[in-house]
């Protein structure tokens, strides 16, 4: 049996070493053992570990949260787009690091975990509780750092694995009827086009705002979107729209003219709806123009939603699928991974079609044995 123990006394009395070779061929020793017992126990855990080659040294297990945090900010963070990659930064630097940073790797415990995830879901007298979006962020990251020292093997298994997560809690979309569209859009005088065009093309406000003239093709009524604006700290980063995939999108008939329009006296490189070298600002969440127009489009209608640019990407889907378009294109036109995920975004849009569904199959049955 490799490894030897060996006693010494203390103050506290006898105890117990055990010294070992680990696979990588440092010669290292664990001490304290109370009993001889206790030490040949060890050993052999350390024996069997070592032949089934699943030991795990303990002294790395010391290295710190913050250790494998820097590897996980150069590696994975590093690769993330822009706007991602600032939301997890924060998520680290605000809450995982300054809870976790300081511990080893192998001393933290799934209890620990659960209690921190309680912790950040209860307000203080100095912090409000955290939405549930922004604790499983949290322990996203935590998971994502120690996975690092998972794959190294020195961790057996992360403590963040079976860790009971808040459930997510969906914001509910809000949808424009055709007319609603057009309030809102003759509520926002200078921005009309950009206002019809989120809510009939499903663009995102990043999409929307990096679109630039040689993006067009008016001939074909065409849309490439293939770039992504994203402010971060006070600096616009152009990348790739989300899921990292270029598509073209229908330019409305009735759209087109008002959209040459901006294009007038542009070079191709220039940004369709911003008159500067930098991309158009989001408008302001509390006092900007857009919330102005919601404002204004509410007064003169009683049941018109309060909306975000976003709502009108919504807006954008529900359009199309009253019009009749299918699942496939309206994928398309979103940008979205796959059918799949357009279906359990807008799953409450297409209740009418699964009556429609049962009606026609009922239908063609009548037909049939009649």
């Amino acid at each position: 049996m490799a490894g030897s123990i060996q006693a010494y006394d203390t103050a506290k009395g006898r105890r117990y070493r055990v010294r070992y070779t680990t696979p990588s061929g440092k010669r290292t020793d664990k001490r304290g053992f109370k009993t001889k017992r206790e030490a040949e126990i060890f050993r052999a855990e350390v024996t069997v570990s070592v032949a089934s080659n699943t030991f795990l040294d303990p002294t790395l297990g010391k290295k710190t949260v913050t250790t494998f945090g820097e590897q996980w900010k150069s590696g994975r963070l590093a690769r993330l787009k822009p706007s991602s990659r600032n939301t997890m930064e924060t998520s680290w630097r605000v809450h995982v690091q300054p809870k976790w940073g300081a511990r080893g790797v192998a001393s933290i415990r799934a209890s620990e975990v659960e209690d921190w995830v309680s912790s950040l879901l209860t307000a203080t007298a100095d912090r409000k509780a955290l939405s549930a979006q922004t604790v499983r962020r949290c322990v996203f990251v935590l998971s994502s750092v120690l996975a690092i020292a998972e794959r190294d093997g020195i961790l057996r298994a992360s403590p963040t694995k079976g860790v009971a997560l808040p459930a997510k809690q969906p914001k509910p979309k809000r949808y424009l009827t055709h007319a609603q569209v057009e309030r809102l859009a003759a509520a926002a005088p200078g921005h009309e086009t950009l206002m019809l065009l989120l809510a009939y093309s499903g663009l995102r406000w990043g999409e929307v705002s990096a679109l630039r003239v040689r993006h067009l093709d008016m001939l074909r009524r065409r849309m490439l979107v293939e770039e992504n604006a994203v402010l971060v700290k006070g600096v616009y980063e152009i990348g790739t729209p989300k899921h990292g995939h270029a598509r073209e999108v229908p330019i409305p008939v009735f759209l087109a003219p008002s959209i040459a329009r901006h294009c007038e006296n542009k070079g191709r490189d220039s940004f369709v709806f911003s008159d500067g070298p930098t991309p158009m600002t989001y408008p302001h969440r509390t006092s900007g123009w857009f919330t102005r127009a919601v404002a204004a489009a509410q007064a003169a209608d009683v049941t018109f939603p309060t909306i975000t640019p976003h709502d009108l990407r919504h807006t954008a889907a529900s359009l199309a699928i009253s019009a009749g378009a299918n699942v496939k294109a309206v994928q398309r036109m979103l940008g979205h991974a796959s059918a799949a995920m357009t279906l359990d975004v807008y799953a409450d849009l297409f209740d009418d079609d699964l009556e429609a569904v049962a009606v026609a199959m009922s239908v063609a049955r009548q037909a049939a044995v009649s």
